[in-house]
């Protein structure tokens, strides 16, 4: 059987829901078509201590932003998943769990939506799947023993569900970063693969740094502001930390609490796992993004003319890999490798031509080639905030908007990706 619906909404995170709540306010018909369960990847693919690293105060839907009594703390994993549930309820979504979208395609009237029980003729798609679909192993870890135990972070849960002895993590981006930490604090011997993630500040002159960026704007910037090859969906995150209250991540303080750092990992071969020269530019370059945004924030303060408890400074390294010409690791000595190594994107169920050749939607905030058809939920699908609560809605507000939903008209600057 096939039904007839104006909007079709693929994905039920808060990207989905974001739009769908609009769509509901102003009695557009649709549905909201979702693979799992609502929300399902805050509850399935994060460790035990996973929290939020932004601000709680960024924590923002339609009609609905965090009132809790900790907007400057970090929401643990249980409480994400009670604020979400407290989203759902606030407007009830047309939502069909457990139903997988197999295919969408153009057809004389609208798009083709078929799913595992049901099909549905559509006059408009919203791709709300996100930007991170397929954990991503590198083919390298092949080569390694059998009697290693290999996970992707989005399986790990905690130091316990591993086997004893030494872990690999590879990776330093936001994830990698936080599950050495987790190890660590452990009493876990750790090994780490450190990439070129960048780092900033938790706290600096007396604020969060997110707070800080958020008034000057940042968060604001369309990624049309930032130069052609840094418009990338791919870019690593920043790490940083909301555990116990919010810390900075420094690898260096790591290594001299006895975490082993290695350079990025190259090779297997005979028997060991081979990795680059390149630690120390590596740690530089995140130091000098620490530094960087610190600067920016100074300079803020100044033209503002704001009063702080502390005045600008420079972090300078607590530890360097000196004489380190890159390493390798014995095999034999891991108990398991945890690869931090992010996630490719699968929109083969997708039939419609709004990709580029390396298998990235292209549109404006949003809005594809193709009439009808249109993404929410991307990383840098606007801003730095779009793919996270700080510019969800936003984002939804503005695809919304192109359905036909009564929302406040965008602002004159529209970005490309």
């Amino acid at each position: 059987m096939t039904t007839r619906i104006p909007v079709v909404i693929v994905g039920g995170g808060q990207a989905g829901l974001a739009v769908s709540w609009y769509l509901k306010r102003d009695g557009i018909e649709h549905v909201v078509l979702e693979r799992d369960t609502l929300m399902h990847t805050w509850a399935d693919a994060r460790w035990d201590t996973f929290c939020l690293v932004t601000p709680n105060f960024q924590c923002r839907l339609p009609g609905y932003a965090y009132d809790g009594a900790e907007p400057d703390g970090f929401m643990i994993r249980k409480e994400i998943l009670e604020w979400l549930a407290g989203f759902v309820a606030s407007f009830d979504p047309p939502v069909h769990e457990h139903t997988t979208v197999t295919s969408v395609r153009s057809v004389e009237g609208g798009f083709d939506v078929r799913t595992i029980d049901d099909n549905y003729l559509a006059e408009r798609v919203v791709i709300a799947t996100g930007g991170y679909h397929t954990p991503q192993i590198p083919r390298i870890g092949e080569r390694l023993p059998s009697g290693v135990e290999q996970v992707h972070s989005s399986a790990y849960r905690n130091p316990e569900a591993l086997p004893d002895g030494p872990v690999l993590v590879v990776g330093t981006g936001q994830s990698g970063a936080q599950i050495a930490e987790d190890l660590l604090l452990a009493g876990r011997q750790v090994h780490l693969a450190v990439g070129r993630a960048p780092r900033f500040a938790r706290r600096y002159r007396g604020r969060d740094v997110i707070a800080w960026l958020e008034d000057t704007g940042h968060y604001d910037k369309p990624v049309t502001d930032k130069p052609v090859e840094e418009r990338t969906q791919d870019k690593t995150n920043h790490y940083v930390t909301g555990r116990d209250g919010g810390r900075d991540i420094d690898l260096r303080a790591f290594a001299q609490q006895g975490m082993t750092l290695h350079g990025r990992l190259l090779d297997v071969a005979d028997g060991a796992l081979c990795f680059d020269a390149d630690l120390e530019r590596s740690l530089d370059g995140a130091d000098e993004v620490y530094n960087g945004i610190n600067h920016l924030i100074d300079e803020f303060i100044a033209g503002q003319g704001i009063e702080t408890p502390d005045g600008p400074s420079t972090y300078h390294p607590v530890w360097r890999p000196y004489g380190y010409r890159g390493s390798r690791l014995p095999a034999a000595d891991l108990a398991a490798v945890v690869w931090a190594t992010g996630f490719t994107r699968d929109y083969r169920w997708l039939h419609v031509p709004v990709f580029d050749g390396a298998g990235h939607p292209q549109h404006v905030r949003g809005v594809t080639p193709v009439p009808g058809v249109y993404f929410v939920g991307l990383p840098w699908q606007h801003t730095w905030g779009s793919g996270r609560f700080a510019g969800v809605d936003i984002d939804a507000a503005h695809v919304a908007q192109h359905l036909g939903a009564a929302v406040p008209a965008p602002d004159a600057v529209t970005a490309t990706v």
